[in-house]
């Protein structure tokens, strides 16, 4: 069956694929060419950490960041304030307002001598490859691609040849998320390089949740990133290029790209100050019981290429196996947080027990109205009563969630008179209310199976109470539907888009 059905998958996973382009943000003039960026030489990275330099051999601090105008200014900062190296990791980094705005701050820190490296997996690149090779013709700044060969380079054709002929190598990704500096600081958690993970979009943003790593748990994200780098899957951009390309030299060649950061009409004036003023931020983080110092936290990272494939699309990896452990181990409850809820008779098995000894589980995940993946919610929607049928409580996002206007970035509803779409991405979970999980890992056959992930597993009372109660916010009515068996909010969308839902229900739960 499933060999009379592959064309079918490949030309519904073709326009999955192309169905996500964006178009980048033109370059605009501006008549005050870099004028605004103020970077105070009297701060350094090693001065704000240098309270901290025994506690960091020995413990690693941990700081969540809930909303997106947070985790981006936090991000903008380090940048900023990098002085040795940045080393970043991620399954999205577009080519939009947030990005270019990175992609300026990255070049800034490369010009003062800085180390950049950047590995992004190629399916879901939307920058052209000339694009990629002017960032990476820094002397400071190297780009490598994940196991390319589905995107980057290659027309429908190449991409269809590729998934025809090597299926499962096409769809193993790299969706690991990390953000290091000076190899002492880390972010990692559930957002990508893109206007929606920063509630930055006009239209349609993620509620989502990173962590801020610093210290002893470093030492992880620093050997996962390198054997990811290192890895034979990882590309240089560079041989991605045919012999007759020219790598760009041009003394000017980032000009463009620092006029339209300088831009108020793309970076607003009032976010640069916050950022500048960010030092401030930092000494209120220190001093509030958020920002906490711990003996165990784990680091969790499955390895490039994830499994053998021996197993066909199966196989699991190491973020599956401590997940399920934790899920095992659980006492009285499981509180789990995921965008794309696909579930098989293993993970149904996993809850079915944890429910039959007394654990409380509830799980939040989109709603058709809010998902923006309908692929995804078609498999969940199949097995929706069987999950249910486990004992735990299932609750579905709202796209008009309450929650949204005190989470969304401050600057982007003062420019607006209406109310985007919010879609819920976190990955986390939170066991016993002693444990929090943050990561990168969604509850589907993909995440278990195929993708590399990662997860920061925090072993704090404190933490996880923390984490617990935005997800307890989040479960009220005014943000999320419980479902039952006798109701779903499925019928509060368009027919159209039901039906689109309906008509995915051919593709295969493997690569959901």
């Amino acid at each position: 069956m499933r060999i009379l059905l592959l064309p079918t998958y490949l030309f519904l996973l073709t326009l999955v694929l192309f169905s996500c382009t964006k178009t980048p943000p033109p370059m605009t003039e501006a008549t005050d060419f870099c004028s605004k960026i103020h970077r105070n030489d009297s701060i350094s990275l090693t001065q704000e950490l240098s309270d901290y330099q025994e506690k960091m051999k020995t413990q690693t601090g941990v700081y969540v960041l809930e909303d997106g105008g947070r985790s981006l200014i936090t991000r903008a900062w380090l940048s900023e304030y990098a002085e040795k190296t940045i080393d970043i990791q991620y399954f999205i980094f577009s080519t939009d307002n947030v990005g270019l705005i990175a992609c300026d701050y990255l070049v800034r820190a490369a010009d003062r001598g800085v180390k950049v490296r950047i590995l992004v997996d190629d399916i879901m690149v939307d920058a052209a490859l000339e694009d990629i090779l002017i960032f990476d013709s820094h002397p400071n700044i190297e780009v490598k691609i994940y196991n390319p060969g589905v995107n980057l380079g290659k027309n429908i054709f190449n991409k269809l040849h590729k998934f025809a002929t090597d299926f499962r190598s096409a769809n193993q990704r790299m969706h690991n998320k990390t953000f290091i500096v000076d190899k002492q600081v880390v972010i990692t958690g559930g957002r990508n390089i893109a206007d929606e993970y920063f509630d930055y979009d006009h239209e349609y943003n993620f509620r989502d949740r990173d962590v801020l790593l610093m210290g002893k748990v470093s030492g992880e994200v620093n050997k996962s990133f390198e054997e990811f780098w290192n890895s034979d899957l990882s590309i240089p951009a560079v041989d991605l290029i045919g012999k007759d390309k020219i790598v760009p030299t041009e003394a000017k060649r980032f000009d463009k790209l620092h006029e339209y950061a300088c831009n108020p009409d793309n970076f607003w004036p009032q976010v640069r100050n916050e950022i500048e003023n960010f030092r401030d931020i930092i000494e209120e983080i220190k001093k509030s019981n958020h920002f906490v110092w711990l003996d165990n936290v784990e680091f969790v990272s499955d390895i490039p290429g994830k499994n053998d494939g021996s197993k066909g699309l199966g196989g699991g990896g190491v973020c599956t196996d401590a997940l399920i452990k934790l899920i095992k181990n659980a006492n009285t409850s499981l509180d789990l947080q995921t965008p794309y809820l696909i579930t098989t008779e293993l993970s149904r098995g996993l809850f079915r027990d944890a429910v039959n000894r007394g654990v409380k589980i509830r799980i939040l995940t989109n709603s058709l109205s809010s998902t923006d993946n309908v692929e995804a919610f078609s498999a969940y929607q199949s097995d929706r009563k069987e999950l249910l049928a486990t004992g735990v409580r299932i609750f579905e996002f709202r796209p008009d969630a309450e929650e949204r206007m005190s989470i969304m970035t401050g600057e982007l509803q003062k420019t607006i008179d209406y109310k985007p779409i919010f879609g819920h991405h976190a990955k986390s979970m939170v066991v016993d209310g002693k444990i929090a999980v943050i990561g990168t890992f969604n509850l589907d056959p993909r995440s278990a199976n195929l993708n590399t992930e990662c997860v920061a597993i925090v072993h704090s009372d404190l933490i996880a109470q923390g984490v617990l109660k935005g997800m307890e916010e989040e479960y009220k009515p005014g943000n999320s539907w419980e479902i039952t068996k006798d109701f779903n909010p499925d019928s509060k969308v368009s027919r159209k888009k039901r039906l689109k839902t309906w008509t995915r229900k051919v593709l295969p739960k493997g690569i959901l």
